[in-house]
């Protein structure tokens, strides 16, 4: 039996199909209706029907205009999700203790993540007081620093995708604020982000983007401020130049790392 015949005996009609579309849909730019998809691959229409609903119900595909399905990038993020972050984490975690020791206060790195914003590096104040946020935490998309600056810095295509998958991922999820779309376009011209934790009393976050290559935002570096008491601590405003200042170089070391390990 050849290698061919061999491996015709374990496929798999319903993968392959799923596969044939996401491969197709992986070419296109605009999308493509149903009918397009059958036409492209030599079958018939009702044969993509509970497949493109499946793919679109588990977030591989997505559905605008009336009946035009667009691959999303949940494939992209599945693929490159882990090494990718856990480089991050090694490139930022000594720039992190660094602004933390300069600031004195505590700092975290957050991530957007197939509908969640979610922690995935913490550094503690090294002084006895500071607010800490679990590695791992999951937090809100629209009422936190962090969650404002990864949707000021995405493009528009991709911000939609966010919203969207933050709707499927919870039953009752919240609707953007109305003022949204304003408040990305500030933060975006300021590049940072400072607002009242929705979450702790007199914390105040200070938040900005750790940018890739293209401008599009990949993390972001959160400070939950806390007002010391001693006056030889660094002030609110200079807190926030050292935020802006440990964005910039995490974004300048893995952009720059990844540009010589990957070309």
């Amino acid at each position: 039996m050849s290698v061919e015949d061999d491996s015709d005996r374990y496929r798999a009609p319903a993968l392959d199909k799923g596969l044939d579309i996401l491969e197709l849909l992986a070419t296109i730019d605009g999308g493509l209706t149903q009918a397009e998809i059958a036409k492209a691959l030599n079958k018939s229409p009702n044969e993509f029907y509970r497949m493109l609903d499946r793919l679109v119900r588990r977030g591989y595909v997505q559905r605008q205009d009336g009946d035009r399905f667009y691959l999303t990038l949940k494939l992209f993020g599945l693929a490159h999700y882990h090494a990718p972050v856990r480089r991050l984490v090694s490139f930022a975690t000594p720039l992190m203790r660094e602004f933390s020791n300069r600031a004195e206060q505590a700092c975290h790195l957050a991530i957007y993540d197939r509908g969640s914003v979610v922690v995935i590096a913490q550094q503690d104040s090294p002084t006895y007081w500071g607010i800490s946020i679990r590695v791992g935490a999951q937090i809100n998309l629209y009422n936190t620093g962090s969650g404002h600056i990864l949707l000021a810095f995405r493009d528009d295509k991709q911000r939609l995708m966010m919203i969207n998958e933050q709707r499927r991922q919870e039953q009752d999820a919240e609707e953007p604020p109305a003022d949204l779309g304003e408040k990305l376009r500030a933060i975006r011209e300021k590049g940072f982000e400072t607002m009242d934790s929705l979450q702790t009393s007199g914390v105040r976050n200070i938040s900005a983007p750790i940018l890739a290559m293209d401008g599009n935002g990949l993390a972001a570096l959160t400070c939950p401020y806390i007002e010391p008491v001693n006056p030889k601590a660094p002030t609110y405003d200079q807190v926030i130049q050292y935020v802006r200042e440990a964005a910039k170089e995490i974004s300048e070391t893995v952009a720059g790392t990844i540009d010589k390990a990957e070309l």
